[in-house]
């Protein structure tokens, strides 16, 4: 029997085409995976996953939260007609919506109340998103993760008037609140080299940043190994100052300095030595920044979130074109 008159399910049959509603589909729910991994400038939905998986290890609240705020970003973003091929498909609308369920259940616990806070804030954010899009479009600036930044401040700012928001504030002491002192350990050492990777998530167990690390390695080994590096830059340079250690060994002075390596050295500016040189300065100018920013939010709990990385990596982009030895990326 000639295959073109075989069954459909002998072995001869060619094997049937993919439908386009199928592609279309899988494509749907591949933009959750790529949010997640944009936070980290990732369009890698393998990345996502693997990031999934950590916020999950972290906890499970982590991970449910951060779902959430993805899906609901995503999706305000398409009912609003954001360009799926531009900015919804490659995870661009998703991200911020990320790290708005991870931070809101971190500093709210999980509730119900916190659940339709990260809806709300997820929504909020995405018109954000647009509109600062459309204020920096003239500088060619991306909004990196300041929709997040200005949404969580703001809910957290006002969370001890609100009864229902604030019952059950689960607090962010900083660690060397219980354990004070500058004297570095090899613990503290290493342990905040990967907490470094992981507090871009706002996690602060090194296992759950080497999955991290893991993840953005899958991207590309030269991508984990400068999120590595530029966290132990932000390491040693809050060292240097004299932070106290146990902030320290916590990544608290090492995830600022890993989004704006990430962001300076090839994401949006060209890989060469000089630009290498001009990463290295920022992932120490936003290590620096973090304890300047956390001391003047200090009166509303001290959330420094990723406002350094924001802060330096716009200036360091928008200094660009008057160095004739840098160039952007792309």
């Amino acid at each position: 029997m000639s295959s073109a008159n075989a069954p459909p399910n002998t072995p001869d049959s060619p094997e049937p085409a993919e439908s386009p509603e199928r592609r279309r589909g899988i494509d749907h729910l591949l933009t959750v995976p790529r949010g997640i991994a944009q936070v980290e400038f990732q369009p890698n939905y393998w990345t996502g996953l693997v990031f999934l998986v950590a916020l999950f290890v972290g906890g499970w609240q982590f991970g449910v939260f951060g779902l959430l705020g993805t899906v609901a970003a995503t999706l305000t973003a398409y009912l609003f007609g954001v360009s799926w091929r531009d900015r919804i498909s490659p995870g661009l609308e998703g991200f911020c919506g990320t790290l708005i369920g991870v931070s809101l259940v971190l500093y709210l616990d999980a509730r119900w109340m916190t659940a339709a806070l990260v809806v709300g804030g997820a929504i909020a954010g995405s018109v954000l998103t647009s509109a600062l899009r459309m204020v920096l479009a003239p500088y060619d600036l991306p909004t990196f993760t300041a929709p997040f930044c200005v949404i969580t401040s703001v809910m957290v700012i006002g969370g001890p008037s609100f009864g229902r928001v604030w019952a059950e504030h689960a607090g962010s002491a900083p660690p060397s609140e219980s354990a004070p002192g500058t004297a570095m350990t090899w613990t503290y050492f290493w342990k905040g080299t990967f907490n470094g990777v992981g507090q871009v998530f706002f996690q602060n167990k090194w296992y759950v940043g080497l999955i991290f690390l893991a993840g953005l390695v899958i991207a590309g080994w030269v991508t984990g190994l400068v999120a590595l590096v530029s966290s132990l830059i932000g390491l040693l340079t809050g060292w240097a100052l004299g932070a106290q250690a146990a902030d320290l060994g916590a990544g608290l002075y090492g995830y600022n300095s890993v989004l704006t390596g990430l962001a300076l050295f090839g994401t949006f500016v060209a890989v060469t030595s000089v630009s290498a040189v001009y990463a290295v300065i920022g992932t120490v100018a936003a290590a620096g920044l973090t304890a300047g920013v956390g001391t003047l939010f200090e009166v509303v709990g001290g959330h420094t979130l990723t406002w350094p990385f924001v802060l330096v990596t716009w200036v360091f982009l928008a200094a660009v074109p008057m160095f004739n030895k840098i160039e952007r990326a792309g």
